[in-house]
């Protein structure tokens, strides 16, 4: 893979190149994902999308609006990083084409901004419900009328597929849906798969899919612009990571990690003295202890640490990319970045305690156990509405249910269409707007 082809800006319909010398500089291409996205209604529903706590009415609990915005300050940071470290490297990308640090960081910041879009009501737990209703629920029904591919879309529901849905898909009559560049849509997917085979090997692209059944010509398209590898053959599609989509995934990480676990802290999951020390434990060589030690609140002091920490870890990400870059452009980095940093152990130690009293605390527990009733439920009526509707047995009801999918009457819907598209429609949801939805199926006004 070489980085004038990974860093392009063509969008979906071009027929023309767009040339980084000839850009704007008050408003480049890449800035222009990032607007796009913050100000698309898909971006603007994560405020009222579940983080960690489904449903949680704590102010500082993070939502998944306010942890992609961090994940994308962070993905800045790192971006630009990366970035002067390739231009020093590469400097005929800067003299021949005018590319710039900030593009690094402009392109992992849009993506980051975008990573968690296409997720659905109540956390993940909302994917495994929604598969969970085509494998063990009355979606079962279903199966005989997929392929294999379509049939493990369903029933291995992936949010980062779904997102690659959002970003790309024609609808309402917008083509090309949020037209990001081609560079932006290639950070964005970290998994550059189908969905099967599942997991066929231990390369970290392969940890799940990225993309449905319904989008995968365009995939192959942007892959085939960008220069990806091909890691996939006739039957199956997949391809390498581009380059900077191992940055994204590093501030998703960073910043779950720490700041996850920060709130496990104010919701009182977590002893406050218990858990600085695993802070102190990454930032003992950074940390100044006289200005530690002056901090007389205790929140002040989790701030400071917090703070540290990420900073901490952007920096030990970065380092490992650009020791790792041949490798990462030829396909042969088989890991997440943090997976080789030096603070391996105390990142595990970290999430192994949040699991414990966080991730399956009985706050969450109990409101993931709502969330699948309440999904199922939906996935229920919704399908069997639209099902009736492809099959001209269609009810008043299911009129009524059908009222806000935009689905053209006049067009003929596969089984496996108009199923994801009731499924994209579930999930682009709040977690407050499904259950208003569950309340009034069940008569409750």
């Amino acid at each position: 893979m070489n980085w004038e082809q990974l860093l392009s800006l063509r969008r979906q319909g071009d027929t023309n190149k767009r040339l980084r010398i000839e850009q704007d500089e008050t408003r480049l291409g890449f800035d222009v994902d990032y607007d796009r996205i913050i100000f698309s209604s898909a971006f603007r529903s994560l405020q009222d999308k579940t983080q960690v706590i489904p449903l949680s009415k704590t102010s500082f609990v993070h939502t998944r609006l306010t942890h992609s915005l961090e994940v994308s300050v962070v993905g800045r940071s790192l971006g630009r990083t990366i970035g002067k470290a390739v231009l020093e490297k590469h400097p005929q990308l800067h003299k021949v084409h005018g590319y710039q640090s900030n593009d690094f960081g402009a392109i992992v910041a849009a993506a980051s901004l975008a990573h968690d879009i296409g997720n659905p009501p109540f956390g993940h737990s909302g994917e495994k419900a929604i598969g969970n209703y085509f494998l063990n629920g009355n979606g079962k029904r279903f199966q005989t009328q997929l392929t294999n591919k379509e049939y493990q879309d369903l029933i291995d529901f992936e949010g980062n597929a779904n997102g690659f849905k959002i970003l790309s898909e024609s609808k309402n009559g917008v083509e090309g849906g949020l037209r990001l560049s081609f560079a932006t849509l290639g950070a964005f997917m970290k998994y550059p798969k189908e969905s099967l085979p599942k997991k066929p090997t231990n390369h970290i692209a392969d940890k799940k899919y990225g993309v449905f059944q319904s989008e995968k010509d365009f995939f192959i398209e942007v892959a085939h612009e960008l220069g990806l590898q091909n890691r996939g053959n006739d039957e199956n599609i997949s391809f390498n990571r581009h380059p900077l989509a191992f940055l994204v995934e590093a501030a998703d990480d960073i910043c779950y990690t720490i700041i996850d676990f920060e709130d496990g802290i104010n919701l009182g999951l977590i002893e406050e003295e218990f858990a600085l020390e695993y802070l102190i434990n990454i930032v003992k060589e950074n940390i100044n202890t006289k200005k530690y030690n002056s901090l007389s609140k205790s929140t002040d002091r989790l701030a400071y640490l917090r703070s540290l920490a990420i900073n901490t870890l952007v920096a030990e990400a970065a380092s490992v990319f650009i020791e790792n870059e041949e490798k990462i452009l030829n396909g042969e980095f088989t890991t997440s970045l943090l997976d080789k940093s030096k603070y391996k152990a105390q990142v595990a130690d970290i999430i192994k305690i949040s699991v414990q009293k966080i991730y399956k605390s009985t706050e969450v527990i109990d409101k993931e156990i709502a969330g699948y009733k309440i999904l199922n439920t939906l996935l229920d009526v919704y399908t069997t509405s639209v099902e009736n509707l492809f099959n001209d047995s269609q009810t008043q009801f299911d009129s009524l249910i059908l009222s806000d999918l935009s689905f053209n009457t006049n067009e003929n819907y596969t089984t496996y269409q108009y199923l994801i598209e009731s499924c994209n429609y579930i999930s682009r949801l709040t977690d407050g707007n499904a259950m208003l939805i569950f309340q009034k199926i069940n008569g409750n006004l």
